[in-house]
């Protein structure tokens, strides 16, 4: 017996969910802070946001991804990018996210700093 087709809204909504890595719960499970997915008046499912810990864990893991490689193993213009990239997604509001993507790159945050510059010259 095979799993029944999961709700077009939830199959539309899945990937986007779990790139930002959020989570999915049913409509009993729902908190006041989680965004509900309504389709025809009625309440499908909830977008619960994952918590703010780790979030540039995630952002860097994101970015790896993209990047096809960690970061310790991308080349001097592919760290230029991820550091552009990470401070598009807003990932340098975060304390302490300077010195955590040095030591993730394998640089120094004079370096990140740099990057950062030259992006905002």
């Amino acid at each position: 017996m095979s799993d029944p087709e999961p709700h077009p809204l939830i199959a539309a909504v899945t990937p986007v969910v779990e790139r930002v890595g959020a989570s999915l719960v049913t409509p009993d499970e729902i908190d006041p802070a989680d965004v509900p997915l309504v389709w025809d008046d009625e309440v499908i499912a909830a977008v619960r946001m994952p918590p703010l810990h780790g979030a540039l864990d995630r952002l860097i893991e994101t970015i790896e991804a993209e990047l096809g490689a960690p970061l310790p193993d991308l080349s001097r213009a592919d760290k230029q990018r991820a550091v552009r990239l990470l401070d598009e997604r807003g990932a340098f509001i975060l304390r302490r996210a300077v010195e955590d993507v040095a030591d993730a790159m394998g640089v120094s945050r004079i370096t990140v700093y740099n990057y950062l510059n030259a992006i905002h010259r």
